[in-house]
C-alpha cells in the first residue's frame, strides 16, 4: 500500500545522473525522496529532460492583418510542418528579448513598432521536462526586414498569412496553438473572426 504523503514538505533529490547530454537538452534519471505523513520517505524513480525556457510567437501585421507562419523539420512527427516561429531564450536573457531575437533571427522582421501580449507562460510536459515555455502574440504596428540568422543546421521558410489559413494551414505544436486561440479570442471580441 502506497504511503500518504506530507505534500508541504519539498520533494529531495537522493541522485541524480546525466544519462545523454546533447546540444539542446540533457537527460536526467533521478531518485527523489518524498516525504510520509509518518516522517519516513518514499524514494520514486524519474527521468528529466532538462531543457532550456522557450518563446513561442505569432507576429500579426496590423496594417494588412495577416500572421506569420514558418514550415520547418521537426523531429517529432519526422516531417516539415507548419508552426509559428520559436527558439530557445539564452541564460539570464529576458523572455521578451529572446522573442525579438528569435523573431528577426528565424524571419528577418524586425519590429519598429509594436505592441505583446502574453497568450501563456506554461510548462510543455510537467511529468518529463522542464522546459518553460512563454507563448506570445505580438501586433506589429510597423516592421522592416533586415537578414536571416539561421543556425548552420536550421532550414526555415516563412510566409505571411490571413486569418483563414492562419487557421487551416495545420499547426499542431501545443504552445503554436495556445497563441492562436488567445488570437481567435481577440478576434471575436472585436468581431473579425
Amino acid at each position: 500500500m502506497n504511503k500518504k504523503l506530507d505534500m508541504s514538505v519539498e520533494p529531495r533529490i537522493v541522485e541524480s545522473t546525466d544519462v545523454y547530454d546533447g546540444p539542446i537538452f540533457t537527460i536526467r534519471d533521478q531518485r527523489i525522496a518524498l516525504r510520509a505523513t509518518d516522517g519516513s520517505e518514499a524514494v520514486i524513480r524519474r527521468q528529466l529532460i532538462d531543457h532550456a525556457p522557450a518563446v513561442i510567437m505569432l507576429p500579426h501585421d496590423v496594417e494588412r492583418d495577416l500572421y506569420l507562419v514558418e514550415r520547418e523539420y521537426r523531429v517529432g512527427r519526422n516531417a516539415y510542418v507548419m508552426g509559428l516561429p520559436a527558439g530557445m531564450i539564452e541564460p539570464h536573457e529576458d523572455p521578451r528579448v529572446a522573442m525579438l531575437r528569435e523573431l528577426r533571427e528565424e524571419t528577418a522582421v524586425i519590429p519598429d513598432d509594436y505592441e505583446v501580449i502574453e497568450a501563456a507562460r506554461c510548462y510543455s510536459s510537467e511529468g518529463m521536462t522542464n522546459e518553460l515555455a512563454y507563448t506570445y502574440v505580438i501586433d506589429l504596428n510597423r516592421w522592416h526586414s533586415g537578414s536571416q540568422d539561421l543556425d548552420a543546421d536550421e532550414y526555415v521558410e516563412y510566409r505571411w498569412v490571413d486569418w483563414d489559413e492562419l487557421v487551416s494551414c495545420g499547426v499542431r505544436e501545443a504552445h503554436s496553438f495556445i497563441a492562436i486561440q488567445c488570437e481567435l479570442i481577440r478576434r471575436m471580441r472585436t468581431g473579425r473572426a
